[in-house]
């Protein structure tokens, strides 16, 4: 158990993060931020007066602290729309971000207007971080992902076991259950692997997939492997087409907290994260996700897996892939 533990965010995925911390008693103290409602200044007074009063962080700890009795839980919540609650936290999991939605005209924001807002937000979460807990480790959700964790690097200069991409983990739980589903067996006999960018060009490792040991081909053919991968890949679209709203909520918090038990409880535990890597597969100096074994000082040894040339070509092209997203970051943070 660690002395406290800071959310930045209230929203989906922070409400599920909070619920969680507190239910698994992970720290006596769990603190969440979130400048959520904001005031517009072009309504009525009252209208702003009653905004001012609001706070989505406080309502959500207020929630779930109320049902504290229920779970058995004596964790301290604390919130505010303020980034001082994080004063002395140990552990620091990000989600603060704007999703891609629609303005009001039905017109989407472009990709970089959308990496320019969110990069604003990072540079408002680090600057927190530097200033509340400048010692804590970082665990961010935040999207664009690669380049979420990449800012944060930039303008923090942690290091780099301290500072661990969400990413890995939810899309190899994907592919274990999309697995498991067509194989007809328990999730808990499949392992799988996903490795590279969050995004349509991840690599599912299939030489790492088994079924209680055994290579996944024994059980499931390969064109049906194919759509199995090529779903992994879509998978989070998929989810956001069928809520209509926002994006995966559930599954990211859960793939977080796997990342934080490893760290709290010194597992030594195998997972695929985004970290910084420094020659290993051939990158360097790009945040991307690979397996890495994850104890009390974070990432704290990254593993090269034996990959198939086919897979090495799909990471190289992965990696390309973050580093061009990483050159319109560093463009953007010049500005």
């Amino acid at each position: 158990m660690l002395d406290k533990i800071g959310v930045i965010g209230g929203g989906f995925i922070g409400g599920v993060l909070v619920q969680e911390l507190a239910r698994r008693r992970l720290a006596r103290v769990v603190a969440v931020t979130d400048p959520a409602p904001f005031v517009n200044p072009n309504d009525p007074s009252e209208k702003q007066a009653v905004v001012r009063k609001q706070s989505v962080a406080q309502g959500k700890a207020l929630d779930i602290a109320e049902g504290a009795p229920l779970i058995g839980s004596d964790v301290v919540l604390q919130a505010s729309r303020d980034y001082d609650i994080l004063d002395g936290c140990d552990m620091v999991i990000n989600t603060a971000g704007v999703p891609r939605k629609a303005r009001a005209d039905g017109t989407f924001p472009s990709r970089e207007e959308l990496l320019a807002i969110n990069l604003k937000v990072t540079g408002e979460v680090a600057d927190a971080i530097r200033k509340h807990c400048p010692r804590a480790m970082i665990i961010s959700i935040a999207n664009p992902l690669d380049a979420i964790v990449y800012t944060l690097y930039k303008r923090l200069g942690v290091p780099k076991s301290r500072l661990l991409g969400m990413a890995g983990v939810l899309d190899s739980a994907r592919y274990r259950y999309f697995v498991a589903q067509e194989a007809g067996v328990s999730v808990e006999n499949v392992e799988a692997m996903v490795l590279g960018g969050h995004g349509d060009t991840m690599v599912p490792v299939r030489s790492c997939c088994r079924i209680a040991g055994m290579p996944v081909e024994s059980f499931i053919a390969p064109d049906r492997l194919d759509a199995i991968e090529d779903r992994t890949r879509k998978a989070g679209g998929e989810v956001v087409g069928l809520l209509g709203f926002g994006s995966a909520f559930v599954s990211p918090a859960l793939s977080a907290l796997e990342m934080a038990e490893a760290i709290i409880y010194d597992k030594k535990k195998i997972l695929a994260v985004c970290c910084l890597l420094q020659g290993e597969y051939g990158v360097r100096d790009l945040f991307v996700g690979v397996p890495a074994i994850i104890g009390k000082n974070g990432i704290e040894r990254i593993i090269e897996v034996d990959l198939t040339a086919q897979e090495k070509n799909g990471l190289a092209l992965s990696a390309d892939a973050v580093q061009k997203t990483c050159r319109e970051v560093d463009k953007l943070l010049r500005t």
